[in-house]
């Protein structure tokens, strides 16, 4: 998400800041640390909005206890540092942050929408934490919106390319009964979403 998002607002003609975790090695990178909580004013200096993606992949492994904690706090812990930095006015006046779907649960045929009601699970506890983490920047009055994506899929990668792998070797047969729910998104829809939501700061809260 984060090239094509990029390399979308680059085209309209933004100035596109990248936050690295190594040294920088091109003028549009800055460096920060969000294990270690090391975000320098610097970095977010004269910055309008910061598009926050990052986080361990949530499908990329087994949900080991060890990797369930690694998930969570990669995305609460970074979005808590992004959000204080915010609201000691280091920088942007607006926080677009990713965020899931999955705090909805499986609820079958029910239509849902940003008002309903929280799942009791891990991803739900997740989006709840990782949405909560921006308080501070909500609090100092900064515009605050949460894309809240489905599985996301692209021919470039993600979670398509191991279902076109395992097509292909002749392994893409059905799946259980065909009524189970699949929320997905473009990845060119997200990068319009992301797009909508970094240049209309009225826009705040969750969007799905």
């Amino acid at each position: 998400i984060g090239g094509a998002l990029s390399s979308a607002l680059a085209a309209d003609g933004h100035d596109v800041v990248h936050l690295v975790r190594r040294a920088p090695s091109a003028p549009h990178e800055r460096q920060w640390d969000p294990q270690a909580q090391d975000l320098p004013a610097e970095v977010l200096a004269g910055v309008d909005a910061v598009v926050h993606l990052a986080g361990a992949g949530i499908g990329d492994q087994r949900w080991t206890p060890e990797y369930k904690a690694l998930v969570h706090s990669s995305r609460v812990d970074s979005t808590d540092l992004i959000a204080r930095s915010i609201a000691a006015g280091h920088g942007p006046t607006r926080l677009v942050t990713a965020s899931g779907i999955g705090v909805y649960g499986d609820r079958g045929d029910e239509v849902l929408t940003e008002d309903s009601a929280e799942a009791d699970s891990f991803v739900a506890g997740l989006v709840r934490d990782w949405e909560g983490a921006t308080a501070p920047a909500v609090a100092a009055g900064v515009p605050v919106a949460h894309a809240r994506t489905g599985i996301v899929l692209s021919t470039k990668g993600g979670a398509l390319a191991p279902m076109l792998r395992m097509g292909r070797l002749g392994l893409g047969g059905p799946l259980g009964s065909g009524r189970q729910w699949m929320p997905w998104v473009t990845l060119t829809d997200v990068v319009r979403g992301y797009t909508r939501l970094v240049e209309d700061p009225a826009l705040v809260g969750p969007f799905n």
